[in-house]
């Protein structure tokens, strides 16, 4: 590889293929948890977040820590989210600075309500079909990927 920044013709064709498939991803998500169950894809991010947390319910910073979002974003979400009633906030007892958002019985009952479509559309679109050397061949390349983006990021701090 030379020290030239620009990309070959392969390497600037994969990339613009990473480029479709992950602009294209969202919006296909995003059509079926709305038809499925009024949800957006930050809803339901946030939704199987709290879902899996203890108690149903994590603080805001750590929330925002386990989405990658900026604290600001995360605010803004949970305030659509609570006019909606999917999510409340509580204020954490222990801490006067800190809080918590709590999923609550509808913002259950609407993740309940979209986890199996969402699932098929997840094995549909990723495994199904999918040999299993390139299944192994993906887990590795987006290892390598996810291991590069945080040293990227820790370079930038």
């Amino acid at each position: 590889m030379t020290d030239s920044p620009w990309l070959d013709d392969r390497r600037q064709s994969v990339w613009r293929s990473w480029l479709a498939v992950t602009g294209a991803l969202p919006g296909t998500m995003g059509a079926q948890l709305q038809e499925d169950s009024r949800l957006s894809i930050a809803d339901f991010a946030v939704l199987v977040q709290l879902s899996e947390a203890e108690g149903e319910r994590d603080r805001i910073a750590e929330l925002a820590d386990a989405l990658q979002w900026e604290r600001s974003r995360l605010s803004h979400q949970l305030t659509r989210m609570e006019r909606r009633g999917l999510v409340r906030r509580e204020e954490c007892p222990e801490d006067g600075r800190g809080a918590f958002a709590v999923l609550t019985d509808e913002g259950r009952e609407r993740l309940v309500q979209a986890a199996p479509g969402h699932s098929r559309l997840v094995k549909g679109i990723f495994f199904d079909d999918l040999p299993d050397e390139d299944l192994e061949a993906l887990e590795r390349i987006l290892g390598r990927l996810g291991d590069r983006i945080e040293a990227a990021g820790r370079t930038r701090r």
